[in-house]
């Protein structure tokens, strides 16, 4: 029999990595200040000048960068003995076109990778059985000094057998094999799920409907069983009628809500389980003339950027994509060469975001209309 994982919940909800306990400013952070997108400060603080950026801009980065301390660290010169490749991390994933979760984990990444003086290198497998090996086999012929195996959707896995062989360090990114021998990071989903529903069990609502995403996915599935925990611990019963399966489309959410509005009991707040099912379910509750939220509440998962730009702004759940690359990238590089790596799989909080899509149920909520 395999190893019993170990799992421990972090939390980062800050949304800015720690290192050496300290905490590390951004480039995602001068963009969110100086209101411009990460891109340009990029090209601004690099000084490149392939792309015209106003001086105003320019300028406006410069300050804000100094105001919050933003550093761009040095990269160490790299011996002439060192081959290519030497000292880079590799990022293999299956997919990461079809989803900005993937991105974001690239970016988690690369900014530690940076301050470490590593280079990242990317492999996307598309989940091709004869592809994935070779492509393994690629980067480690290339000699790079750790490899980060990462999955788009939450999921074990079984591992390739290269990388069950090779003595370069393996981190397990959004997903784990069965017995935990490497060290991985997952979000933490149940108690992501718990923290959505238990916010509006809190509030007062005890007819609370969820639309989820694919019951096949792992994620749909813990925040499921979060949204279930919250209702046992707040002694609410649990109601079949009120869980609608979506596949985490913004049409999904759509349809999921006018599904959970024609019960002859509709809920007053309804969790979608991902920003782009809650933004159908705006869609929806606005055509019916109901207001979000005097008379029913909302919340989504996943805290994209539209959840700040909805109206009203949408409560919502990080979903740490960013914060489980730098993780994994600091379990990479933390320890000694030639220390045994730990195990056990890691499981980073969901934090809550609350913004203005939440209130009480009141006297003239949709369920008491009806």
């Amino acid at each position: 029999m395999g190893k019993k994982t170990k799992t421990t919940e972090h939390s980062d909800p800050s949304g800015v990595g720690n290192v050496a306990g300290q905490r590390r400013v951004t480039m995602q952070d001068v963009a969110r200040v100086a209101g411009c997108s990460q891109s340009t400060v990029s090209f601004a603080l690099n000084n490149n000048t392939s792309v015209k950026i106003s001086e105003r801009t320019r300028q406006r980065v410069l300050q804000v960068a100094n105001e919050l301390g933003y550093r761009i660290p040095p990269l160490p010169a790299l011996e002439d003995s060192r081959a290519p490749g030497d000292g880079a991390i590799a990022f293999v994933i299956d997919k990461i076109s079809t989803s900005p979760e993937g991105v974001v984990m690239l970016d988690g990444i690369r900014q530690v990778a940076r301050t470490l003086g590593s280079v990242v290198i990317a492999s996307e497998t598309d989940n091709d059985a004869a592809l994935e090996p070779q492509a393994l086999q690629m980067l480690l012929d290339m000699k790079v000094r750790a490899i980060i195996y990462a999955c788009i959707f939450t999921r074990q896995v079984e591992l390739p057998t290269i990388l069950k062989n090779t003595a370069v360090p393996v981190v397990l990114l959004n997903c784990y094999e069965h017995g935990g021998t490497l060290p991985s990071v997952v979000p933490g989903e149940i108690a992501g799920g718990h923290r959505a529903t238990a916010l509006l069990t809190g509030a007062g609502h005890q007819r609370i409907g969820t639309i989820t995403g694919e019951i096949f996915m792992e994620a749909a599935r813990d925040r499921l069983q979060g949204y279930r925990n919250a209702l046992a611990t707040a002694d609410i019963p649990y109601a079949p009628e009120l869980v609608v399966e979506g596949d985490w489309s913004t049409s999904a959410g759509y349809r999921g809500t006018q599904r959970l509005l024609g019960l002859d009991k509709p809920p007053t707040a309804i969790f979608c389980q991902n920003d782009r099912m809650a933004t159908g379910c705006y869609e929806a509750l606005k055509e019916t003339g109901l207001r979000i939220p005097e008379d029913i509440s909302v919340v989504g998962y996943d805290d994209e950027e539209v959840a700040r730009h909805l109206s009203p702004p949408l409560t919502s759940l990080v979903l740490p994509s960013r914060a489980m690359g730098r993780w994994a990238v600091e379990q990479l590089l933390s320890e000694p060469a030639g220390t045994p790596q730990r195990q056990g799989l890691v499981k980073l909080e969901c934090s809550l975001v609350e913004r203005a899509s939440v209130a009480p149920p009141s006297a003239t909520s949709i369920s008491t209309r009806t």
